[in-house]
């Protein structure tokens, strides 16, 4: 087994992640994707296609970024998944959000064979996945973290060790939880604004010089709801949900009511009804503006 890196799946965020991977850490990577087309693009920075069993058969460290839980446990958990073929030394990283429960799962599957797994999902936007200044945040033992730390930081600026297995799941799932509760405090407000007469951009902007100022209003508010720029390849409102489903999954298997996230579940759906399900979460505006008058 040479020293090599796996990359499974080079998704809209995978694909930068990867390739800044490929530049930063002098290792050769393979990576795998059922589409073509980004697999092209990653071969002029020296990323080779290849199988899964190629990447299970020659690599020791092996990335994952893929859609969600669903994908993750048939990648790893399938026939012929990869903790079927693990082998001593393995280290196995989630990048996509997934359930804590899967994650808990995994670990024990993979240390079962005398393997290690991390899972180690990834905040901000595709452009902070271009730039590579994402945020990472891992469940993972000490010895992993320490293993893996020096190659998540080719592909983000703040790498937090949040515990053990399942502790980086929980606090990406959350951190996303209050994202999509803030953001549609903003759509509300900015659809309320404008129905009294005041400009979106003189509310954003003085929202910024005060207590509501927030990386929601900067961002997702100011550069997505207020000129309604919501690209597709972007995080879409399907994902959005995904992941505000792992939420309010987690709240109720400890008695938590998620009320707050289950309006920001409400809108989603509703924009996802309107036909905005692939495109930038921050549509969820769109909802709120379809509702207004009607209640």
């Amino acid at each position: 087994m040479t020293d090599m890196i796996g990359f499974i799946g080079v998704g809209t965020m995978g694909e930068p992640m990867c390739r800044n991977l490929a530049k930063k850490s002098g290792m050769t990577v393979l990576a795998a994707d059922r589409d073509p087309a980004p697999l092209a693009r990653l071969a002029a920075d020296g990323v080779r296609t290849a199988s899964l069993d190629e990447i299970a058969a020659s690599c020791r460290t092996i990335f994952l970024s893929l859609p969600g839980g669903k994908e993750v446990e048939e990648v790893c958990l399938g026939e012929g998944g990869l903790v079927a073929k693990a082998v001593l030394g393995w280290t196995v990283v989630d990048l996509s959000t997934a359930p804590p429960r899967l994650a808990q799962r995994l670990y024990a599957e993979f240390e079962g064979r005398a393997s290690a797994f991390a899972d180690a999902p990834v905040a901000r936007t595709r452009q902070a996945a271009i730039d590579g200044t994402l945020s990472i945040m891992v469940g993972a033992t000490a010895p992993t973290f320490a293993r893996i730390e020096p190659l998540l930081r080719h592909m983000a600026s703040e790498v937090t060790h949040c515990g053990e297995s399942g502790a980086g799941q929980t606090v990406k799932i959350l951190n996303n939880m209050v994202l999509f509760q803030t953001v549609v405090a903003l759509a509300e407000a900015l659809t309320i604004a404008r129905a009294q007469g005041v400009d979106g951009k003189v509310l954003f902007e003085t929202l910024s010089k005060g207590s509501a100022d927030s990386f929601a209003l900067r961002n997702h508010g100011m550069k997505a709801m207020l000129p309604g720029v919501f690209p597709e390849r972007a995080f879409s409102t399907e994902y959005a949900l995904k992941d505000l489903g792992y939420a309010i999954a987690m709240g109720e298997q400890h008695g938590v009511p998620g009320l707050g996230a289950d309006v920001a579940r409400e809108l989603m759906e509703r924009a996802v009804e309107l036909g905005y399900g692939k495109e930038y979460w921050p549509v969820l505006v769109k909802a709120i503006e379809d509702a207004k008058g009607k209640v």
